[in-house]
């Protein structure tokens, strides 16, 4: 018989950091006229959805910028406004958790290459789009 898991042996879920602006805008779909709007709606539905075709638990920070900052936090979903650039934000996040596995989610080059260099995995919008 075995006793129940020591959670301080369990690996950190899967930190998934996501490039609001980017993945809003990689579809045409008027996220220009209400930008708070589109990543209140990119937000639910993370929250909703979490990462589709993962197992495993996560933890989804929503990195925001410009006319998208306030967009509150939810269960399931974190969201940073950055104060500045939020690929700056998002390559920071991928720094200060170099311990666990992290996926950024943008189709950002550069930002692809910044956070790659920190060991962090990429994937385009489509992996929370659908």
């Amino acid at each position: 018989m075995t006793g129940p898991a020591d959670p301080a042996a369990s690996p950190a879920p899967l930190l998934v950091v996501v490039d609001g602006a980017n993945v809003v805008g990689s579809r045409p779909d008027g996220w220009w006229r209400d930008r708070k709007g589109a990543a209140e709606r990119l937000r639910d539905r993370l929250a909703g959805e979490g990462l589709p075709g993962h197992a495993g638990p996560v933890e989804i920070v929503l990195v925001v910028e410009g006319a998208a900052r306030g967009v509150q936090s939810v269960p399931g979903v974190r969201v940073e406004s950055a104060p500045g650039s939020g690929d700056d934000r998002i390559v920071e996040l991928a720094a200060e958790h170099t311990g666990r596995a992290r996926l950024v989610v943008t189709a950002d080059r550069e930002l692809r290459r910044r956070v790659t260099e920190l060991g962090a995995e990429v994937a385009g919008p489509r992996t929370v789009l659908g």
